[in-house]
């Protein structure tokens, strides 16, 4: 600023004593600030200290810290999806003659699977490749574990499983409620070709041997 009377000289003395004073009033704000967040923390190190009371340090016992890799996170959500999604799918109000049923009520074949595929699976022809016992297991239970059971034999490659059911000797007034369900489950799945009553060695009326769809290559 150039200054051409003693007029302009008080207007930048002025200026500058207000500039001191902004700059006094916000180094005392600074400073009461400072004090109030020492106060707080103090007051919360009290709190801390009164409520876990007296502490000692431990001993350096030279173990050296090691850091391990952390697990890989697990996609539970994603799970609670799937085993929704496998309930919305696998219904248990659907009739099995909506579903190619055969005459005895207990067999099932797709469209395009010949009759003689269901007489390989009733005589025992098929080698089982695995099995999944669904005794002792609630409505809800069975149907997830049978769903996740048929997508991990598919997966796998397997051809032929057993299903075991239960014969419903357990069950209130011995009837065989899971049997009928899990026919039910099974043809509404789409890897399941053909399934039929397992043979006496096999199981007999407690199980169903079932027939997978070939895996996609």
């Amino acid at each position: 600023m150039k200054l051409r009377s003693l007029g302009d000289l008080g207007v930048l003395w002025k200026h500058a004593r207000e500039a001191a004073r902004q700059a006094e009033r916000e180094a005392l704000e600074r400073a009461q600030h400072e004090r109030e967040l020492r106060r707080r923390h103090e007051a919360q190190h009290r709190l801390f200290a009164n409520t876990v009371g007296a502490v000692h340090p431990m001993p350096d016992r030279g173990l050296a810290e090691l850091h391990l890799p952390r697990p890989e996170p697990h996609p539970r959500q994603r799970e609670l999806d799937e085993q929704a999604a496998v309930r919305a799918s696998m219904s248990d109000e659907v009739t099995l003659e909506s579903l190619l049923l055969t005459d005895d009520g207990l067999s099932f074949r797709r469209p395009g699977i010949g009759p003689d595929v269901l007489t390989r699976l009733r005589r025992g022809e098929w080698t089982l490749q695995g099995e999944i016992d669904l005794h002792g297991l609630n409505r809800d239970e069975a149907r997830d574990v049978l769903a996740d059971f048929v997508r991990d034999a598919h997966l796998r490659g397997m051809r032929c499983v057993r299903v075991v059911h239960g014969k419903g000797h357990g069950s209130p007034g011995k009837q065989a409620v899971l049997k009928s369900k899990v026919q039910r489950w099974l043809a509404q799945r789409a890897e399941v070709l053909a399934f039929a009553q397992a043979t006496g060695p096999q199981g007999g009326a407690g199980a169903l041997v079932v027939l997978l769809e070939r895996q996609a290559r």
